[in-house]
């Protein structure tokens, strides 16, 4: 036998043993599910989808899955997202919680609030020029008269190459004629 089908044939036992497994434990999830349904009277959805990617769909008590889906649309995407959010918190150890953690906007609000402040700091000191550049009257500091003087040795010097590069490509197409 070759190498390729000892790995299809073990793949396929390991298939059918994780089937077995799921089977066996999807049984008692239904049963608990049912149970919590009827035993607290709570909505419950539940969605499982197989080994063989076969899905499941259990809903307690006599209501429909559209019931239940209703009734969870009827909340505020935030107020969902934040019961998500609150629950990965208090377990941090699963993968799945470990995702949401590291995708979800709020965890990634301290990292972006230092760039925030900086970027609030640098559009004050330039609201600051802009303004001296509108009064010029008011300017106390050299230091801002030297950076007011140098955007404008930059403005020129950018001005005069970009009048080199019109009257180079002006001067290629009278070459083309």
């Amino acid at each position: 036998m070759g190498r390729r089908t000892k790995q299809k044939l073990e793949r396929l036992e390991n298939m059918k043993a994780r089937q077995a497994k799921y089977s066996k434990r999807k049984r008692g999830i239904v049963k608990k599910v049912k149970e919590i349904a009827v035993l607290c009277d709570v909505d419950v959805a539940l969605l499982l989808i197989s080994p063989t990617e076969k899905p499941t769909v259990v809903v307690g008590k006599d209501k429909d899955l559209s019931t239940v889906i209703e009734r969870m649309s009827r909340m505020r995407l935030e107020e969902r997202e934040d019961r998500c959010w609150k629950k990965c918190m208090e377990n941090p150890t699963t993968s799945s919680s470990r995702l949401i953690q590291e995708t979800h906007p709020k965890s990634k609000i301290p990292l972006h609030e230092d760039q925030l402040s900086e970027l609030k700091e640098t559009i004050a000191k330039k609201n600051k020029i802009l303004s001296d550049w509108r009064n010029p009257t008011n300017i106390e500091d050299l230091a801002q008269l030297n950076i007011m003087e140098e955007h404008i040795q930059y403005s020129e010097a950018d001005q005069l190459e970009q009048q080199g590069r019109e009257e180079g490509a002006e001067g290629t197409d009278d070459l083309e004629t």
